[in-house]
């Protein structure tokens, strides 16, 4: 990555364009660039940002962006394919008990909502309760007289054969 930086801050000093310019040009700091022609990628959190800020100061110098693009690429995998899976496993490690640590405030604590089932229990039993009332009262409504009340003023009459 040092190479590429330096690559870059000769090309941007034989354009003559000054480091103040430059970023002010890109909307970055001095320091951004300064890091970048440095080659220090540790000043930055994140690689894809970094990425884009290379290419575009690639357009702006006048390079081939894809080239330059090309080159921060192989750095980019001969820097992660030389870290251990010791080192991996430990930085895993740590960001865990970083989660492990945080400290939860009563104000971001999220609660689980715990479901009353008093008023559901009893709108049930009263819904029930209605039913069962409606029902025998269109029984006692519908209820057909028995024969014997509607035949009470007839007389029976037996045939003979």
């Amino acid at each position: 990555m040092k190479e590429l930086g330096e690559y870059l801050k000769i090309t941007r000093l034989d354009n003559g364009v000054s480091m103040e310019e430059a970023a002010e040009d890109l909307n970055l700091s001095t320091l951004q660039l300064e890091n970048i022609e440095k080659g220090n990628v540790r000043a930055f959190k994140d690689m894809y940002g970094l990425k884009q800020y290379i290419r575009q100061y690639a357009k702006y110098l006048g390079l081939d962006s894809e080239k330059v693009m090309d080159e921060f690429n192989e750095f980019l995998f001969e820097h992660t394919s030389k870290i251990s899976l010791d080192d991996i496993l430990e930085a895993k490690q740590k960001s865990e008990e970083k989660e492990v640590k945080k400290v939860k405030s009563p104000y971001t604590k999220e609660y689980k909502k715990k479901i009353n089932w008093l008023p559901i229990i009893i709108g049930i039993i009263a819904i029930t309760a209605v039913c069962v009332f409606v029902y025998f009262v269109v029984s006692i409504i519908s209820r057909e007289p028995t024969r014997t009340e509607v035949l009470k003023g007839v007389e029976i009459y037996e045939s003979t054969n």
